[in-house]
C-alpha cells in the first residue's frame, strides 16, 4: 500500500466492542428495536473508504445477530458506518439477511439516480445520514437536496453532530424542510451543557414540529460521570417527558470512535429503566416509535 500523501488524513485505528456481552437484568419487551448499530466489513468483501477517518475491526451482521440474541432484541436499524463512506453495500447486504426485522439508514450524496434510491428503499433503507463527525460521507450542505430527493419515499434525515451548537446552525432548515428528521445522540448535548443550554431549547422547539425524533444512543460519550452516567438524567428525563412519542433508543454497537472505556452492551440495556422509568413510555421508545418511523409491522400485545 502506498504511503499517504502529505496532508492526507491518516485513519485512526478503532478498537472493536466488548465481545462478551453480559445478559442484562432488564427484559426488553417483545418487538423491541435497537435503532442505532453499525456493521463493518468483512473488509475483504466490503473494503473501507480511502477517505475514512477511522479503521474499525470487522463487526459483521453475524456478530450483531449473536449480540441481540443475548440482549433480547428483536428488531434493528443499521446506520451505515462512516468507515465505508458512501458505499452502502455492506449495510444493504446485512439488510438482505432479515428484511422483516431490519431497516437501514444510508450515507449518500445528493444527486443519486432515482433507480438507486428505489433499490435501497426496496431493500430496507428508510433514511439518510449527514455528519460533521466522520469524513467520507455527506455534510449538512446536502440537507435540502436530500430532503427533496427522498421525501416521496417517506425517508427521514439523520443529523450527526460533532458539537451541540451545530444544531442551531441548521434549526431553520430542519423546520422548513418538510421531512421527518432524527437528532442522533441527543443532538450531542453534554451533561455539562444541560437543560438550560441553547441547543437543548432548540431540541424542544424542534420536537414541537411533530417531525423531529430524538435518539438516545451513545450517551456515555456525553457524560462526565462513570456508569450509570447519572449526570445525563436531567436531559434524558426532560426530553422523554416532552415528547415520549418521539423518542428512540439505540445501543451504538460496536461503539466506533469510543473516547471512554468500552461499554458492555448488557450494561447499556440495563440503563433503559433508569432513563425511562414509565413502562408505557418505554414501550413507545423501544417498540411503537421505531415501528412508526421505520415501517415495521405492528406487534401483538
Amino acid at each position: 500500500m502506498a504511503a499517504p500523501s502529505a496532508g492526507a488524513m491518516v485513519p485512526k485505528p478503532c478498537p472493536g466492542p466488548d465481545r462478551n456481552p453480559r445478559r442484562p437484568a432488564f427484559a426488553m419487551p417483545r418487538g423491541a428495536c435497537d435503532t442505532h448499530v453499525h456493521v463493518f466489513g468483512p473488509a475483504a468483501q466490503f473494503p473501507f473508504s480511502p477517505a475514512r477517518s477511522y479503521t474499525p475491526e470487522d463487526c459483521t451482521v453475524e456478530d450483531l445477530f449473536a449480540l441481540h440474541a443475548v440482549l433480547g432484541i428483536d428488531r434493528v436499524v443499521i446506520v451505515h458506518g462512516g468507515a465505508h463512506g458512501t458505499d452502502n453495500r455492506a449495510t444493504l447486504a446485512a439488510l438482505d439477511r432479515a428484511p422483516d426485522r431490519m431497516r437501514g439508514v444510508a450515507v449518500m450524496p445528493s444527486g443519486l439516480p432515482q433507480a438507486e434510491i428505489e433499490d435501497m428503499h426496496r431493500r430496507g433503507m428508510r433514511g439518510c445520514r449527514m455528519s460533521t463527525v466522520v469524513s467520507g460521507g455527506a455534510s449538512f450542505d446536502h440537507l435540502p437536496r436530500l430532503a427533496a430527493e427522498t421525501r416521496d419515499f417517506g425517508w427521514h434525515l439523520v443529523l450527526h453532530f460533532h458539537r451541540a451548537e451545530e444544531l442551531l446552525d441548521v434549526e431553520a432548515e430542519l423546520t422548513a424542510c418538510g421531512s421527518p428528521f432524527v437528532l442522533d445522540h441527543l443532538a450531542r448535548i453534554t451533561a455539562a451543557e444541560g437543560v438550560e443550554s441553547a441547543p437543548f431549547a432548540a431540541v424542544l422547539r424542534l420536537l414541537d414540529t411533530g417531525r423531529c425524533w430524538v435518539k438516545l444512543a451513545s450517551l456515555y460519550r456525553l457524560s462526565s460521570d462513570p456508569y450509570p452516567h447519572r449526570d445525563m438524567l436531567p436531559l434524558i428525563h426532560r426530553v422523554v417527558a416532552h415528547r415520549p412519542d418521539r423518542i428512540l433508543w439505540g445501543s451504538n454497537w460496536p461503539h466506533p470512535i469510543c473516547p471512554v472505556p468500552m461499554p458492555n452492551d448488557g450494561d447499556l440495556v440495563d440503563l433503559v429503566p433508569l432513563w425511562i422509568p414509565d413502562a408505557d413510555h418505554r414501550k413507545l421508545a423501544l417498540v411503537d416509535n421505531p415501528a412508526a418511523l421505520y415501517g415495521f409491522a405492528p406487534t401483538d400485545d
